[in-house]
């Protein structure tokens, strides 16, 4: 906990005085100190939503499938997606994810692995969800993940099991209204100063405002934590071409990015700017199987299927 005492100018001599590798431990450290103090809070992925200031609790993509599972429901298509982020331009601190999405008669299946950190530490999601529309207003999901914690230097791992539920609606034209429980239970992770997993409450909701304009706006609340607001908005400005921007707080974040549509493959690029630590790039692909309709004038997103 001596981090959280640490100033700018003691942080810069501490690092002066280091070797590459203790640098590298000591900048991983002050950032899971500092933005993930529980450890496996639900780091988030995809590109479009990071572009979007993270404001993805209603939308519905391949990406419900870590976000909110309940936009699994809305999906027609199988789907999969990979993402990268080089979180502050420092590869020890690197975000991998892949998805895959299959819709069948019953529902939708979802699978997502993540990875955060390097050999020396790192933090593992798998989860496995399911979701059900019932009609095309509302849609329910839930998953189950296995969450994994490794420390080495002789720390070892821990693993523990934790559970997901969301729910999206659609009560008006263009409107979607999301919300989702991350590990309602609170797991243990491990019995030492009693470490658990945190409880992680969103809502929010985004709306169309034309065939070009959506709005998203969210508020997240860690349960040791303060609430953390979240906007973003993305403007089709041409053909296939999207622009995308946003605003987090908790840390203060600002971010922005562009999505190519090109039919079957989505390709996003984003990035978000904190002002001390600076710069973290993402990088995501999507991919559509199956003949996809574009016949219809789209409202959504540009990873989603046409209902």
């Amino acid at each position: 906990m001596l981090l959280l005492s640490l100033n700018i100018r003691q942080t810069k001599k501490i690092v002066s005085q280091c070797s590459m590798k203790k640098i590298y431990f000591f900048i991983l450290s002050f950032y899971v100190v500092t933005f993930a103090k529980a450890g496996n809070e639900n780091f988030p992925v995809g590109a479009r939503s990071a572009a979007m200031g993270n404001a993805s609790v209603s939308l519905n993509d391949v990406w419900s499938a870590h976000h909110n599972q309940a936009g699994l429901g809305f999906l027609n298509n199988i789907s999969a997606g990979v993402y990268y982020e080089n979180r502050f331009l420092i590869k020890e601190l690197g975000l991998k994810s892949v998805v895959i999405a299959v819709p069948v008669k019953a529902g939708a299946f979802g699978l997502c692995v993540s990875n955060f950190g390097y050999s020396s530490y790192n933090e593992n999601k798998y989860s496995f969800s399911f979701a059900k529309a019932f009609g095309k207003k509302l849609s329910i999901g839930v998953a189950m993940d296995y969450l994994t914690t490794k420390i080495a230097e002789g720390y070892g791992s821990k693993g523990v099991l934790a559970a997901e539920l969301g729910i999206q609606s659609k009560p008006l034209k263009g409107l979607t209204i999301g919300a989702h429980v991350f590990n309602p239970t609170h797991a243990k992770l491990v019995d030492y100063n009693n470490e658990r997993i945190p409880t992680i409450i969103r809502l929010g909701a985004d709306y169309n405002f034309s065939n070009k304009v959506t709005l998203a706006i969210e508020n997240e609340k860690d349960m040791s934590k303060k609430s953390i607001f979240k906007a973003g908005i993305e403007y089709k400005a041409v053909k296939e071409f999207y622009l995308r921007a946003g605003v987090s707080t908790n840390p203060n974040l600002t971010s922005f990015g562009f999505g190519l549509n090109l039919k079957n493959l989505k390709i996003d690029v984003s990035a978000n700017y904190h002002q001390v630590l600076g710069i973290s790039p993402q990088f995501g692909l999507l991919y559509v199987f199956g003949k996809v309709d574009t016949s219809k004038k789209k409202t959504k997103d540009p990873g989603e299927e046409t209902e």
